[in-house]
């Protein structure tokens, strides 16, 4: 027997708009005042108006992908550390002189704090890349809100936004309300 695929009526759609409007602005509402004023009720109602299954989707996908960058970049960081840790240990174990050791282990150190500055400057050249191609994703979906900026306050209001859509494709997960 043939499973018919009901599609939903303009009632229903709406009353799903209503209901994510409902949700977004009480999720606003815990924001703290400076980011309240920078999500107006026309960016919640066409955030609401626009989310569906597939905007849940890319969000969730790129939610992993910056989890599994994040592992990744905070592992490079590690294996530095390490390196560093080696070839600190490799010095005082083949150099004797008590003078000498004191002058490499200051030059080593140094080069270690220069090779780890220069390290975290790409690391974090690399997660605002990351963003910045997020930023380009959603704004392509069509998801209000998103364009790409440094801006360090839209970049929170965006952060902000997309807690509110994981946090919203929870309830269609959990099946509380049908998104």
């Amino acid at each position: 027997m043939a499973v018919e695929s009901i599609s939903p009526t303009p009632e229903d759609l709406q009353k799903k708009v209503y209901f994510l409007l409902e949700q977004l602005q009480l999720m606003a509402r815990e924001l703290p005042p400076k980011y309240q004023q920078r999500v107006p009720c026309e960016l919640l109602s066409g955030l609401a108006n626009a989310l569906n299954d597939t905007i849940f989707e890319i969000v969730k996908g790129l939610m992993e992908i910056q989890h599994v960058t994040e592992k990744h970049l905070f592992q490079q960081r590690l294996q530095l550390v390490n390196k560093h840790s080696m070839e600190m240990q490799d010095m005082l174990e083949h150099t004797s002189d008590p003078t000498a050791r004191q002058k490499q282990r200051i030059l080593l150190q140094q080069k270690h704090k220069e090779e780890l500055k220069h390290t975290d400057m790409k690391l974090v050249l690399q997660l605002d890349q990351k963003v910045s191609d997020q930023q380009v994703t959603l704004e392509k979906a069509g998801v209000p809100g998103f364009f790409v900026t440094n801006n360090p306050l839209d970049v929170k209001v965006q952060m902000y936004l997309l807690d509110f859509i994981l946090r919203l494709s929870k309830y269609q997960n959990n099946g509380k309300e049908e998104i």
